[in-house]
């Protein structure tokens, strides 16, 4: 008995001392930085008490440069599983205080181990990233990590759900796994991302530019879109993964979690209809209308600093996670352009490939006219928002509020593109074009000829707006299902949501298709 209690508490010795990680110093000033260390990270996003940690003793093989002689706890980074809302989650955290946090071979296998285990098992997997980079005395070992991580970032997605966390700097090749997984999280003035830092641009091109200015948090979530969240703090990015995992299912193969409803399903709200301003230039706010459909107003948004004509985010209707689309008319007349294809085909994809059904709302005039749209491939752009409501498979709800113009019709999943159940409001305009626009192509001979041509060309007008300037003729082909007084539309889309929610569907089989990127 007196040896097994030896080994047990020389056990206990060893973890302890790896629990120290960088030492008091390192982890000291880490927390001066307004920075939480690696281990508080991950207590912090577990389930208390359910956090086990894998491989605690795995540490590096490295000779070079006197590498040996050097110790790094647990390799500078924390991996294992626990429970998130009682669901089991896989996550590593890396370690600033060791080492930088710095990715080595060994380094990088503890984290291909526990990808791989989240991939078996169909669980989602987080990573805390805050790290310097590349080891770089450990040379291709490193490189090769990376790739190794790349892999499996590539091979589970759409398997299994993928969030990363930017806590720290993360530059060089290890912004890539972040930027293939499904959300990343950045938090304000302590997390950075990019390839290049501001020093080897000062040396190339003799721009000179902050780390904030060009690669924090707010610049990956205003300007580049790189970025889905700008967080106030750690607690806030891991409470706000903690959210967006209740959203979320397990894996591909299971639905998103229900929740038992507290908001009436039968709920109808007045002010819907009002709120369409009665000057069709008007500007409203697409969000009051997507948090009066949604139980208790709750709608979590990613992307709300980038590309703010379009929104997207997740809701439930009647304890059912719903994926909802929507153009934002406060922002350029919620039209459609490069950023706002680029942000909802995202969105969409992942909707899909989890099981999570869509709802579409549309208010569009059409595409952001221009040469920078133009030159900047908004064709290209704007057929990826075209594919990906074609090739979903899950439920397609589409509510059409006002404009529903042109090509941005068909590409705010019309019927066409396979919408299950599409609803208007009676103020919806469906038609080609605008009707000033319309009026002066089909009349213009009529219009240019005419005694007084600014009276014909608004006869025209009024003429074109009683022919298409709403839903009948739309619903009178049957490209609308139903034409619903706005106050009902939180039932009435419960009720399409509660009808399709058994609906199959197929497509060809195929290796992929080749999606215009």
């Amino acid at each position: 008995m007196g040896i097994a209690r030896d080994k047990i508490n020389q056990l206990k010795e060893l973890e302890a001392k790896i629990r120290e990680m960088g030492g008091q110093k390192a982890v000291a000033k880490q927390q001066e930085g307004g920075k939480l260390n690696a281990r508080q990270r991950l207590d912090l996003l577990f389930d208390d008490g359910t956090f086990r940690e894998l491989d605690m003793f795995v540490t590096h093989r490295c000779t070079n440069y006197g590498m040996e002689k050097v110790d790094i706890p647990a390799d500078g980074v924390i991996t294992g599983h626990g429970k998130v809302n009682g669901r089991t989650v896989f996550a590593f955290s890396q370690d600033f205080t060791a080492r930088a946090g710095s990715l080595g071979e060994m380094h990088a296998k503890k984290i291909t181990k526990v990808m791989d285990m989240a991939l078996k098992a169909g669980c989602p997997f987080v990573g805390l990233n805050d790290s310097g980079g590349a080891r770089i005395q450990e040379g291709v070992d490193a490189l090769s990590g990376f790739g190794q991580i790349f892999f499996r970032n590539s091979i589970s997605s759409g398997v299994i759900p993928q969030i990363s966390a930017i806590m720290g700097p993360t530059a060089g090749g290890a912004v890539y796994s972040p930027a293939m997984t499904d959300w990343i999280f950045m938090v304000k003035k302590t997390s950075y991302m990019f390839i290049t830092g501001p020093n080897v641009i000062k040396a190339v091109t003799g721009e000179e530019i902050s780390f904030e200015a060009l690669g924090g948090a707010m610049t990956h979530n205003e300007k580049s879109g790189v970025a889905h969240f700008a967080c106030e703090s750690d607690q806030d990015a891991i409470e706000q993964i903690r959210t967006l995992l209740g959203y979320l299912p397990q894996n591909n193969m299971e639905d998103p979690p229900f929740v038992e409803p507290s908001d009436d399903p039968k709920r109808t709200d007045p002010a819907l209809d009002e709120i369409i301003p009665d000057n069709p230039r008007q500007a409203y706010d697409m969000k009051a209308v997507i948090t009066s459909i949604l139980d208790n107003g709750e709608f979590f948004e990613p992307h709300k600093h980038f590309a703010k004509n379009m929104m997207v985010g997740f809701g439930r209707l009647n304890g059912k996670v719903i994926g909802i689309i929507a153009n934002q008319p406060k922002f350029l007349a919620g039209c459609l352009d490069i950023n706002a294809s680029d942000k909802a085909t995202r969105f969409i994809r992942f909707c899909d490939a989890f099981n999570i059904p869509m709802l579409t709302i549309a208010d569009v005039p059409g595409y952001l006219p221009g040469s920078n749209q133009e030159w900047g491939g908004i064709i290209r752009h704007g057929a990826k928002l075209l594919w990906c409501y074609s090739e979903a498979t899950v439920p397609k709800l589409l509510l059409i509020t006002r404009k529903d113009y042109g090509g941005s019709y068909l590409a705010m999943c019309s019927k066409d593109l396979g919408a299950d159940y599409a609803m208007a409001w009676p103020t919806a305009e469906i038609a080609v074009m605008g009707a000033e626009g319309a009026a002066n192509i089909i009349h213009a001979r009529e219009i240019s000829s005419a005694e007084d041509p600014a009276a014909k060309r608004k006869e025209k007008i009024e003429e074109y707006e009683s022919l298409f300037s709403n839903p009948y003729v739309a619903a009178s082909r049957g490209y609308i299902d139903a034409v619903i007084v706005p106050s009902e539309t939180r039932p009435r889309l419960i009720e399409a949501l509660e009808a399709l929610c058994t609906k199959r569907e197929m497509r060809p089989p195929k290796k992929h298709g080749n999606i215009p990127m």
